[in-house]
């Protein structure tokens, strides 16, 4: 277990909930009752250990509990010993969306490790994945010998509260259909539509044109959305992630340039982001609309993962982030981003991208209105 995210509890007043922990405790006759915000349906592990410097963390619920409503519990006997206890919520989220645009509800699941066989076609188009990342502290921005960094890119300490889940892949054109009952992507080739990221969906389309404007003053979205008709039919709190949640999926405890542990030595064609991500150098350069998965975007999870198992969080298409553009504000806590501005922010580099482009830290920006063929999306649910 990782001891980071998995906060002493205790027979003692708590201040401040963090990582994994245990919101509130309870003394009941020969018992104490443990309690936390929870995603009604999915299954959490409670986890104890008499000992934080050597910890021996003990699954108290091998199989998990879910619960009906937002309030989890677990009852555990009163002893002797002091013990610290966690709970962590499902490592992986999957929405069916097979039944498409006509469902009246998608169905959800949880599940603690990818399926056996892997990632299949089917959780690239008629299923969403989406993995569970821990919050924490990690250096948002590049460091100033970074080759190809932006003056922009200023590190700085960022603390993320709350776990959240973010997708394992890019939004694909067969999901979006799914949910939206059209394609509007520039690569149309039907042989390999279905497993590309869609594109040219603009951030009010993904989140709506009134309720869906108004982040970060709250997390709206318009009913007729991708994400409000998706929040409709499964109950849950989707969106699009936060800069600050997107870096930190992306880095998964790196600080090098790309999520494979290497720095670039090239800011154009490089070896390293090569094997990452589609970009100008791999096949992103020469394409039609009628091109394979060979040319022009990829094919989602066609490349090297990042250490949490994220697919093409480097190259293929840009991705939307929830945040206004703007300057970072410095270390920070749960950041936002900007209260206003004119552009959303984007992140990941594109396939006609150079290597520079693609770093973790590399930020750009597009109008909310605006859509683009190389610029796409990602789903992500901050847990409660």
């Amino acid at each position: 277990m990782n001891t980071r995210r998995c906060i002493l509890s205790c027979l003692f007043a708590m201040a401040v909930p963090a990582w994994g922990q245990v919101a509130d405790i309870r003394a009941e006759t020969n018992s104490i009752r443990l309690e936390w915000p929870a995603i009604p349906g999915n299954p959490y592990r409670v986890y104890a250990t008499p000992d934080l410097v050597e910890p021996a963390w003990a699954n108290l619920t091998p199989a998990g509990t879910a619960f009906a409503d937002a309030q989890g519990f677990h009852v555990a006997p009163m002893g002797d010993e002091t013990h610290f206890y966690c709970v962590l919520a499902s490592d992986y989220l999957i929405v069916d969306l097979s039944a498409g645009p006509a469902a009246p509800s998608y169905p959800v699941s949880y599940t603690n490790a990818p399926p056996d066989g892997g990632w299949t076609d089917e959780y690239k188009t008629t299923k969403l994945a989406l993995r569970r990342i821990p919050g924490g502290t990690f250096a948002m921005g590049s460091p100033t010998n970074e080759l190809g960094r932006w003056d922009e890119e200023v590190p700085h300490a960022v603390t993320l509260a709350k776990d959240y889940y973010i997708g394992v892949f890019e939004v694909t054109q067969r999901q979006w259909e799914r949910v939206m009952g059209y394609w509007p992507s520039y690569f149309t080739n039907a042989l390999y539509r279905e497993f590309r990221p869609v594109e040219r969906v603009a951030y009010h389309d993904i989140r709506g044109t009134v309720a869906g404007t108004n982040w970060p003053v709250d997390g709206q979205v318009d009913a007729d959305s991708f994400l409000g008709r998706l929040r409709a039919k499964t109950g849950q709190a989707f969106d699009l992630p936060t800069e600050a949640q997107w870096e930190r999926a992306c880095r998964a405890g790196t600080t090098t340039a790309l999520n494979s542990g290497y720095d670039l030595t090239n800011l154009y064609a490089d070896v390293h982001m090569k094997a990452v991500g589609r970009y100008a150098y791999n096949g992103g350069s020469t394409y039609t609309a009628n091109s394979d998965a060979n040319s022009g975007s990829a094919k989602v999870g066609s490349y090297q993962p990042g250490p949490w198992g994220l697919y093409d969080m480097h190259g293929n298409v840009w991705e939307w982030c929830l945040d206004w553009y703007g300057d970072y504000a410095g270390a920070a806590r749960d950041p936002a981003g900007a209260v206003s501005g004119s552009s959303r922010a984007e992140r990941g580099g594109g396939f006609n991208e150079f290597a520079a482009v693609c770093r973790s830290a590399n930020r750009s920006a597009a109008a909310p209105d605006e859509w683009y063929f190389n610029l796409g999306f990602r789903l992500a649910e901050t847990l409660p």
